[in-house]
């Protein structure tokens, strides 16, 4: 990985798209900034998101480009519309979903970076049974929970 040294571009339009479990584009990585963070943008239809799950590395901050999003983090529920950002910690239960009515998209920054690269693996590897992807997400350090352990959030 290149120090981080020099402007990390990511002009408009510009990005790595990866199909997996909706649209992602990534649009810098963390080998790209010395392993300092990662940049993707996700583009979510009405009603979606992820299920329940915790970051063992990363801390996430989300801005929201379009649309409305709610998100949960441990105990705390929060609706953001455009220009709302917010920041979530690693190791603490959280999801979001888009709860407009129409398609929403959001930026993320994980930091450190290397998260980013999940979403290419997965479209790559194409798991298909849940221990196929939980498998893939261990080594991102990632961990959905079971349906039982939703009622935290």
């Amino acid at each position: 990985m290149k120090t981080f040294t020099y402007a990390a571009v990511s002009p408009p339009g510009h990005g790595t798209p990866a199909m997996a479990f909706g649209k992602h584009i990534i649009r810098m990585m963390a080998a790209n900034t010395g392993g300092s963070f990662g940049m993707l943008e996700v583009i979510v239809p009405p009603g979606e998101g992820p299920p329940l799950h915790v970051h063992e590395r990363e801390d996430e901050f989300f801005r929201v480009l379009s649309g409305c999003f709610g998100f949960w983090c441990a105990g705390d529920y929060v609706e953001l519309t455009e220009g709302g950002c917010i920041a979530l910690p690693r190791g603490v239960p959280h999801r979001f979903r888009n709860i407009g009515e129409k398609e929403g998209c959001l930026m993320v920054v994980v930091t450190p970076g290397g998260f980013e690269n999940f979403f290419p693996i997965i479209e790559l590897c194409k798991p298909e049974t849940p221990e196929q992807i939980a498998s893939v997400a261990k080594d991102f350090g990632l961990t959905f929970l079971p349906d039982d352990d939703r009622t935290v959030a």
